[in-house]
């Protein structure tokens, strides 16, 4: 691959904007609160920065965390019940104050804040800062979603996922934080990894650049309230969430590797680890307490763990955001014609209708789905279906799509994935975009109907749409673990896997960044970039390839430089 050029410096994109939200004061949440003393405020209580997420026309989730004592740390259970007060402005020195309240918050919740502020304008820039006694925290900047008939010029998002602590540094997180021209930062899960020191790191030998705490895999909401703290301490992470609303859904280190809905792989109860449920519950609290998303549809502490929803951002896009953790039927441990059973899902049933809902309806023209699991069908050996289903009357031996490579993505669960293929067909639904995490690799791939016939290039309505899939901020990749130098023996992996994947455009087992996903009536862009040494805080940030969709075509073509 040719140097690439430097990142770019970008102005922000403008969309149109309507009046400003007149002033108020939203209602107090919680109950009475303890006054804060002068000693607190000295301490700097605002040490885990801010965060705004989940932006509405209307709407937009705000959050924080306060260390109202010395003895109030993440998951201690320690410290007073205390009334943080909250300001909404539509600039930065806080002289148009548009809303402001208070939130009353304890350990019970970790001293976490999390408002759902209302009453705003469409498309509009806003400013958020928070006081406890006599400190304040920084200020962060956030933006609302254009109104539902609003036809936006271009939407432009951050796309990143699998964030590994002990893997490196957020260098990606700090090129996104550079930009000042996107809407907002879709993260595509593994915010947080649960191992301990040494158990999953940088290279090969899994050495830890910087240490997990606490210092060993988190069972406990004890330990993933610290673990949520420790990432919400990393400095360019919180600049990032500073700077934009965050989208986010939650994938499986989360709560714990190759999660399902009964267990995971990275779970024992033979070695002490207790009941799963009784720890996904724990983690999903931690998570609510600590992210700024709607669980349930809203803002409040204890929805549950009801994390997909939608989000609309005017006639051009809604972003439906899935959870393929909580629902789904455990992995295959091999792969072989099992992935085709319709009695396994890893939806779930009311997640599936949910899912189709959102795809068939005429809202958008782009229905992005925030994808924690690659959708594409990546097999080797594939038939066509008219030849396998024959033959699977008699035997039920063989797999549908092919033998898959990774049985952990929708290709161990491919019933699910041609429901969804087939909704799309029947109901004529174009401009589906599947953005995507997980794998630690750079993919932009067409969604056949059937992979074994695609055989046309030029040829229109044969796919269901397309996906992009970003790479890891950190997270070990191919070169990674086996030690080898980047372009090399993946290059042979890559080329294998496209050319019994026709359908897949691109593929990038080697490099970690970050992507920028590019929304206009036209087409759909997706830039990949890529950061240097993980191990390196300073790490340059360039430019590596970007990939687009025509409107209508389901087809992806090379571009020659990012928007």
């Amino acid at each position: 691959m040719s140097t690439p050029p430097p990142l770019p410096v970008h102005r922000r994109t403008v969309l149109a904007s309507g009046a400003a939200g007149a002033a108020g004061v939203a209602l107090t949440a919680g109950g009475p609160a303890v006054a804060v003393a002068a000693t607190a405020a000295r301490a700097h209580p605002f040490r885990h920065g801010v965060a705004s997420g989940d932006p509405l026309p209307h709407a937009v989730v705000i959050w924080t965390r306060v260390t109202p004592t010395p003895a109030s740390t993440p998951g201690s259970g320690k410290g007073p019940q205390v009334e943080v007060r909250w300001e909404v402005a539509r600039d930065a020195r806080f002289r148009r104050i548009v809303r402001s309240g208070r939130f009353a918050t304890s350990a019970a919740r970790d001293h976490t804040v999390k408002v759902d502020v209302t009453g705003l304008a469409p498309a509009t820039d806003y400013h958020y800062r928070f006081h406890l006694g006599d400190a304040t925290s920084r200020v962060g900047r956030t933006r609302t979603a254009p109104a539902a008939d609003a036809s936006p010029e271009r939407l432009r998002f951050g796309v990143v996922s699998c964030a590994n602590w002990q893997a490196g540094w957020f260098a990606a997180y700090r090129g996104l934080a550079a930009r000042d021209d996107l809407d907002a930062v879709v993260h595509l899960g593994d915010y947080i990894y649960e191992y301990g020191p040494g158990q999953y790191g940088y290279g090969p030998d899994d050495e830890d650049i910087r240490t997990h705490v606490p210092a060993h895999e988190i069972l406990s909401l004890t330990d993933y309230r610290q673990r949520h703290a420790q990432y919400k301490r990393d400095p360019d992470l919180q600049d990032l969430h500073a700077r934009y609303p965050w989208i986010v859904t939650w994938d499986d280190h989360e709560v714990a590797n190759d999660a399902y809905k009964d267990g995971a792989e990275n779970h024992n109860t033979d070695l002490g680890e207790g009941d799963f449920h009784r720890r996904r519950a724990r983690a999903h609290r931690a998570y609510d307490e600590w992210m700024p998303a709607r669980l349930d549809g809203t803002a409040r502490l204890g929805d549950g763990d009801r994390l997909y929803r939608r989000l609309r951002f005017g006639q051009l896009a809604e972003i439906s955001m899935l959870d393929l953790r909580t629902y789904r039927d455990a992995q295959l441990t091999v792969p072989d014609g099992d992935v085709s059973d319709p009695d396994r899902t890893i939806t779930g049933r009311a997640q599936m209708d949910w899912l189709k809902a959102s795809l068939a309806n005429k809202r958008a023209q782009w229905k992005v789905v925030g994808n924690p699991v690659m959708i594409a069908p990546v097999d080797f050996a594939a038939l066509p279906h008219d030849l396998v289903d024959p033959i699977n009357d008699v035997t039920g031996l063989l797999p549908r799509d092919g033998v898959a490579y990774n049985v952990d993505q929708w290709d161990g669960y491919t019933d699910d994935r041609r429901e969804i293929f087939q909704h799309i067909r029947d109901h004529q639904v174009t401009d589906a975009l599947f953005i995507t995490g997980d794998i630690h690799s750079g993919w932009a791939a067409e969604l056949p109907y059937d992979a074994a016939t695609l055989s046309d290039p030029l040829a229109i309505g044969d796919t269901a749409g397309v996906e992009f899939v970003c790479a890891s901020v950190t997270s070990s990749n191919l070169k990674d673990i086996t030690g080898t130098p980047p372009r090399t023996t993946s290059v042979a992996v890559e080329e294998l896997i496209k050319a019994n994947n026709r359908h897949i455009r691109y593929l990038d087992f080697d490099s970690h960044g970050f992507s920028v996903l590019d929304l206009t009536a036209e087409r759909a862009q997706m830039d990949w970039y890529v950061i240097g040494d993980r191990a390196d805080r300073d790490t340059p940030i360039t430019w590596s390839v970007s990939y687009a969709t025509a409107t209508g075509t389901g087809r992806i073509e090379q571009v020659e430089e990012p928007v």
